[in-house]
């Protein structure tokens, strides 16, 4: 299973990646929306490089809730551990 760091370590380097953010603002308490001007088609690239990571389909119901940057670690690590 990936530890919460490396998981972070991974996120920081999609939302650059994907979105132009800078690493440094991707934080465990960073909310993905109101922080890191994240929107719902964001969030569909995002899915798609989870499901690479973990090779296993996001459910909609795991990710419907998820707001901070915290959130989106636990769903993965949940994803990897199952």
């Amino acid at each position: 299973m990936l530890s919460q760091q490396e998981i972070l370590e991974q996120l920081r380097l999609w939302m650059e990646e994907l979105f132009e953010i800078e690493p440094n603002q991707v934080q465990l308490e960073s909310n993905l929306y109101s922080d890191l001007d994240v929107d719902s088609i964001d969030a569909i690239d995002l899915v798609v490089k989870i499901k690479e990571l973990t090779g296993k389909q996001v459910q909609p119901e795991d990710f419907k809730n998820v707001r901070t940057v915290q959130d989106v670690v636990t769903v993965i690590q949940n994803m990897s551990a199952a």
